[in-house]
């Protein structure tokens, strides 16, 4: 039996950030189907020389992605709109959290999502609902 459901897609996104959003939607789609630690290497790389992102940076970020792939938007898509939404946050100079792990509550379910300060960008869940198992936080640079 199916559950009927609607997903949310943002419109609005002004066309160049769609084009921007398309072009890193292929790199993250790739980048999902590699092993976890590769992953962690290529966030390690790309991370360096970002800002940290306010939340209103991630989640338009976000929305782009969404507003590009139905795939994304829907509950099956987290790993590459993650990737996705760090690396387009990337493209302005700016990086979120990129977090992977796991339900705190039953059933069993592997999530990834971007987080500002703690808490999960446009999730929808509380900030403890997930346990993290790998972050790729960014750089803090140290003061002169």
């Amino acid at each position: 039996m199916t559950t009927p459901s609607a997903l949310h897609r943002p419109t609005g996104v002004p066309f160049t950030r769609r084009l921007a959003a398309r072009f890193v939607l292929c790199v993250a789609v790739f980048l999902s189907l590699l092993p976890p630690r590769r992953i962690r290497a290529v966030l390690d790389v790309v991370r360096r020389g970002a800002a940290p992102a306010t939340a209103a940076q991630a989640k338009s970020a976000r929305d782009a992605l969404c507003a590009v792939s139905l795939f994304c938007a829907g509950p099956r898509g987290c790993l590459p709109r993650s990737l996705g939404t760090a690396l387009l946050c990337r493209l302005r100079g700016t990086w979120p959290t990129w977090c992977t792990g796991v339900r705190v509550v039953p059933p069993f379910t592997a999530h990834a999502w971007v987080e500002v300060d703690g808490h999960p960008v446009d999730e929808g869940v509380p900030d403890d609902y997930f346990s993290r198992l790998m972050t790729v936080p960014p750089v803090r640079r140290a003061p002169r």
